[in-house]
């Protein structure tokens, strides 16, 4: 199973309060952090799957900096969760669908462009699959 197979897994046991988005991180080919979307459990604005990622990986490296680390995340990061990405100092980032509304790192802004950044953004990853994924919860959440 690939990283972004292994994201899409996480939402198999997933709230269905949350919008259904999963980040992991992986170092040396080793992913070293998992996390799934928890704003509405943690009753937490930040709690944003990559937020939650990033924070496990640097508890796991005892370090801020994740230099060499990819993030695969099954939809495109937000403005805050972008820029948490960038000042990580994460390598690259994988993502499934695109976020036309709030994507930060493409699709509506890119904060690359307005950093000193590195980063290395790889979109439409499986995108099929998490487009659809994200629509069947956005049904279900306005027939309820």
């Amino acid at each position: 199973m690939d990283f972004m197979e292994q994201a899409i897994s996480l939402l198999n046991k997933y709230d269905e309060r949350e919008i259904p988005v999963a980040a992991l991180i992986v170092k040396d080919g080793i992913v070293i952090s998992k996390a799934t979307n928890k704003k509405e459990q943690d009753s937490d604005v930040t709690s944003h799957a990559e937020i939650l990622a990033i924070r496990n990986a640097e508890r796991v490296l005892n370090n801020w900096r994740l230099d060499g680390c990819e993030l695969y995340v099954t939809l495109e990061p937000c403005p805050m969760c972008s820029w948490a990405i960038i000042n990580s100092r994460i390598k690259s980032v994988y993502f499934g669908s695109y976020d036309h509304l709030y994507g930060a790192l493409g699709s509506k802004i890119d904060l690359r462009q307005i950093s000193n950044s590195n980063l290395k953004v790889y979109g439409g990853i499986k995108q099929d699959l998490c487009d659809k994924i994200l629509e069947e919860y956005f049904n279900k959440l306005r027939r309820n």
